[in-house]
């Protein structure tokens, strides 16, 4: 057991002088703030250098979402060479979308294997692959209905005037 000091018992010295302990401290608001100083950094304006473009970039301009410096426009296996702006932006409409729905299904996903099943009273297996063949055909119907309806009301939403 851990007993408080007193006169009567023996009191071990400090085995570590007090020069050492100052010099961790020291190190350690140095680290500090050297830690503050880099999370800070991350908050400061960037700055941007004018690079030319070559023929390996498959949009002239330089204002697109997604270029980043150094490595400029990445299209490592070259899907966007010869597609227009248009077609450009409907991939990067896809790829948004596709990853939103990653995001989702993962965070079903765990809630799922966590036991919890929001739907169906949980009724479902709270394994995700099992709780996907005992769905029933209508629920795999409206999954595919309501996904549609989705699209189609993102669609009608990008003809109304002002859209871009």
């Amino acid at each position: 057991p851990c007993l408080p000091p007193r006169a009567d018992r023996d009191i071990l010295p400090r085995t570590e002088p007090l020069q050492t302990n100052f010099g961790k401290m020291k190190i350690a608001s140095v680290l500090a703030g050297s830690a503050l100083v880099a999370s800070a950094s991350a908050f400061a304006p960037a700055t941007t250098a004018s690079r030319g473009t070559s023929a390996l970039n498959a949009w002239k301009d330089e204002t697109v979402v997604g270029i980043l410096p150094p490595v400029g426009f990445w299209d490592p296996l070259g899907l966007s060479q010869g597609k227009d702006d248009a077609t450009m932006s409907l991939y990067r409409e896809a790829e948004l979308k596709h990853g939103r729905v990653a995001m989702a299904a993962c965070l079903g996903w765990y809630i799922t294997a966590g036991g919890v099943h929001p739907a169906f009273n949980s009724a479902l297996s709270s394994d995700p692959l099992k709780a996907a063949q005992e769905l029933a055909p209508v629920g795999w119907l409206q999954f595919v209905l309501g996904c549609g309806a989705i699209e189609w009301l993102a669609e009608q939403i990008k003809d109304r005037p002002g859209y871009k």
